[in-house]
């Protein structure tokens, strides 16, 4: 099992994803340690103190004005943490919140927080046994950190509320810690608040939707590659020196991927046959522009994912100098912006892959084909209602593209008057991910059965490779109408996997 070390100097985006989804042990680093025992240590001098300091001696948010005693300081970390615990709703998947737990220690751990260091062992701990705090969808509206939510991850770490154990069953969270020989937490002064304070829900999320689109848009480039095959396209549009004099990083690396595709295939260069065209399509011919167009859309947000990762995001935040200073830094703008922007570019991207899918339906657009690609058209419908559901996730992605980051809703009496919604820009977009997949999966389904129905003419081996691959996979060829939805379910299943970029890289090497 792999191992990833926290420490000081933040985390990286494939450590996240070892620990969300393949659940990665967690270890301390010693350098987190030390931090973490020094910035306690200045938290503690600050405790002993006349003077209040906001989240050591002090309410939160707009009660931040009353000063609290020695005497309710332990009673008040845990009443924050309580109080917070407040979402509602469906419960969020078992990789965002193992995101959430992990990115929160890794603030903990960079000697800003003040939290003491078998706190940050216990959050450890409990990724490790292998329990989910129960997270709810609602609750937080992207400032003062994703609070709802990392609220029920604390109080699991008190030992109260209900969270899943490695076999899956809902527990008391008690029960769990106590089976694993965990000791539950006794909060002190600014810990409960420390635990509640970032941004690690919407950038866990941001993190993971990252790697998704990674492989979406490697296989968008295929699917496009194969529909242009299977319009008996012309592939010159892709040529380099095309895409050079518009310099944009990601066109050039979409059209690449698809002319590594398209190489050897004996079905391009026939729009001039039967049926003359000076041109293909937009859908076709511009497929390297939006989907170059999105690649630089997921380069910008990896940039801001990778400064976020390497961010102490808490308020207060305990400096090198032994001040601890109250700040902004919790708020979610950086990552919602973002987070919105990918939803766009993946509307985008789905919408253009729907229209070559309609094209190839469309025996007045498909140049020869067969309607609906249908075995016996008019006995058989074909794929017609294959796009209907197409047509219906484009819709849908369409209407989660509209910002949640342009919304902003006051809280805690004005006190926190300005908020990013940050949290449910991330909902939103695991939401479009998931329906990219199917809208590919769509495109695939069509183009290879499109390219199996042009008799005589040879594809491309890169496209052969998709075509035996998927066919393995369960994605079927050809033949009169049958149950469709488990060739479609195949088919999205052989998209989200990576199976598709698999099967494409044996013949073209690793694509951009």
């Amino acid at each position: 099992m792999q191992t990833v070390v926290v420490g000081t100097s933040g985390t990286t985006a494939a450590d996240v994803v070892a620990v969300a989804r393949q659940n990665a042990r967690v270890e301390l680093g010693d350098d987190a340690v030390v931090a973490l025992t020094a910035a306690r240590e200045i938290v503690d001098a600050l405790a002993a103190k006349p003077e209040p300091v906001y989240g050591v001696s002090t309410g939160f948010g707009a009660l931040a004005t009353r000063h609290i005693g020695h005497d309710l300081r332990a009673q008040l970390q845990r009443n924050i943490v309580r109080s917070h615990a407040a979402g509602m709703g469906p419960r969020v998947e078992r990789e965002v919140v193992r995101a959430l737990m992990f990115l929160r220690l890794k603030t903990v751990c960079s000697g800003h927080t003040g939290v003491r260091p078998q706190v940050a062992q216990t959050m450890a701990d409990v990724l490790n046994a292998g329990i989910t705090p129960v997270v709810h969808e609602y609750g937080s509206l992207g400032c003062s950190g994703d609070l709802a939510p990392l609220s029920h991850c604390a109080l699991t770490l008190m030992g109260e509320g209900e969270a899943e154990g490695p076999d899956g069953t809902l527990r008391s969270a008690g029960e769990l810690l106590a089976e694993h020989g965990i000791a539950p937490v006794e909060l002190r002064e600014k810990e409960g608040l420390a635990l509640l304070n970032g941004t690690d829900g919407m950038l866990g999320m941001l993190v993971m939707a990252l790697a998704d689109l990674d492989v979406l848009y490697k296989s968008a480039d295929i699917t496009a590659a194969l529909s242009l095959e299977a319009l008996l396209g012309t592939a010159k549009v892709l040529a380099p020196e095309l895409h050079a004099i518009r310099p944009h990083p990601g066109q050039a690396a979409a059209a690449a991927n698809m002319l590594a595709v398209l190489t050897g295939s004996g079905l391009t260069g026939h729009h001039q046959d039967d049926a003359p065209r000076v041109q293909d399509a937009y859908s076709v011919r511009c497929a390297p522009q939006v989907a170059g167009a999105g690649r630089d859309t997921l380069a910008h947000a990896r940039t801001v994912a990778e400064r976020e990762l390497a961010a102490a995001v808490d308020n207060p935040v305990v400096l090198p100098d032994g001040r601890v200073e109250s700040n902004g830094n919790f708020h979610g703008a950086p990552v919602a912006y973002v987070l919105d922007f990918l939803a766009v570019a993946a509307a985008d991207l789905g919408s253009i892959a729907e229209r070559r899918t309609d094209r190839l339906l469309d025996k007045n657009r498909s140049h020869g084909l067969p309607p609906f690609l249908a075995d016996d058209a008019g006995v058989d419908s074909g794929l017609m209602i294959a796009q209907y559901t197409q047509a219906a996730l484009v819709s849908e992605m369409k209407r989660l593209a509209v910002p949640a980051s342009a919304d902003s809703i006051p809280s805690s009496a004005m006190q926190e008057d300005h908020v990013s919604m940050g949290w449910s820009a991330a909902r939103k977009l695991r939401t479009a991910v998931d329906n990219l997949s199917r809208i590919i999966a769509v495109e695939l389904y069509a183009a290879t059965r499109a390219i199996e129905l042009r008799e005589g003419l040879t594809p491309a081996p890169a496209s052969r490779a998709v075509i035996e691959a998927a066919r393995k996979a369960g994605v079927e060829g050809p033949g009169p109408d049958r149950f469709l939805a488990p060739d479609l379910a195949a088919a999205e299943k052989f998209v989200r996997g990576g199976d598709l970029v698999g099967a494409a890289e044996t013949v073209t090497g690793p694509l951009a």
